[in-house]
């Protein structure tokens, strides 16, 4: 009969373990995590700081190659009363503000209907979202052949007889509003706005939904208090991208829209593509103006969502502000 003899215990009777110590890493989880993502942090805040470094000395006259070396603010003085500056400024931000209302409003619709969408609802998604992979360049590409006066839309009008010739429909691309760099807009960001928020309704919005329901709220009730509140996080989140994407653009822009007052990264664009090297001070002034104005929207974001949205999240798990 054979026997098995019992595990070593210690003196207070616990078991004594024999094999061999598990290894443990010398260095902590944090910098373990910050060393592997250092090679990439280093490539892309290397070439964004970079760029950003150089642009700024760029911007107050640093260019040793003229044999400009000092700082000055004369370029940024300049924009100060530069009426195309200005003219575009307004542009830029009136197209970028309505294209990311226009994306959100749809974008919410889109997704309430194909959140209630029964039979193939898998197909409806689908093709709502099959243009997000296209680029921006082709869809302006797109918008010049659908809405320019020789465009598709010009021919359909002339040939129901809504005017005499195609050249004489409404000039929908280079014109002064920008409704074709709108219209590109819309058509690209609303799905995307859409997805997110179709997303942000799959987690649990039904369940809260019927409750309200049962409680006797009704459909705009149940829409403000419950679905609103809910989806309100993914709403604002692709909007500041939507925006912040729309203010900086140039492509698009510069393809559907007119020469004169164009966009701000237009203008700034065309003044760094100039020969005359003395230009490139204004060039880069513009491009800096952009970057602070996006982030003072971001900025003005994060504080919408840390005294607006996370009290309001609190009060609802019950929590003390």
């Amino acid at each position: 009969m054979t026997t098995t003899s019992a595990p070593p215990r210690s003196a207070a009777g616990a078991p004594v373990r024999t094999g061999a110590p598990a290894r443990r890493s010398g260095v902590p989880p944090g910098l373990r995590t910050a060393l592997l993502l250092a090679p990439a942090l280093v490539v892309v805040g290397g070439l964004f700081l970079g760029g950003l470094v150089l642009g700024v000395l760029q911007s107050l006259g640093y260019q040793p190659y003229l044999g400009s070396s000092g700082l000055t603010l004369a370029a940024y003085r300049g924009l100060l009363t530069d009426v195309e500056v200005r003219a575009s400024l307004l542009l830029t931000f009136r197209l970028a503000l309505l294209a990311t209302v226009l994306s959100s409003v749809l974008g919410v619709a889109a997704a309430l209907m194909l959140r209630r969408t029964g039979r193939g609802r898998r197909l409806a998604t689908a093709l709502f979202q099959a243009n997000l992979p296209v680029p921006h360049l082709v869809g302006a590409a797109a918008m010049l052949l659908l809405l320019g006066q020789s465009g598709l839309l010009s021919r359909v009008l002339f040939a129901f007889g809504l005017v005499d010739a195609p050249a004489q429909a409404p000039a929908l691309t280079g014109d002064a509003f920008g409704w074709a760099i709108l219209a590109e807009y819309v058509w690209k960001e609303t799905p995307f706005i859409g997805v997110v928020v179709l997303a942000a309704l799959s987690g649990g919005v039904a369940e809260l939904e019927s409750a309200a329901r049962t409680l006797g709220a009704g459909a705009w009730q149940r829409f403000r208090f419950v679905t609103l509140p809910l989806i309100t996080p993914a709403v604002l989140t692709t909007s500041i991208i939507v925006f912040a994407f729309s203010f900086g653009s140039y492509e698009v822009p510069l393809l559907l829209g007119q020469p004169f007052p164009a966009t701000l990264p237009v203008v700034a664009y065309q003044a760094y593509a100039d020969t005359d090297l003395a230009s490139r001070p204004r060039a880069m002034a513009i491009a800096v103006l952009i970057a602070v104005l996006v982030t003072l929207v971001v900025l003005v974001y994060s504080v919408l969502v840390e005294r607006v949205l996370r009290p309001a999240d609190r009060r609802r798990q019950g929590l003390p502000r």
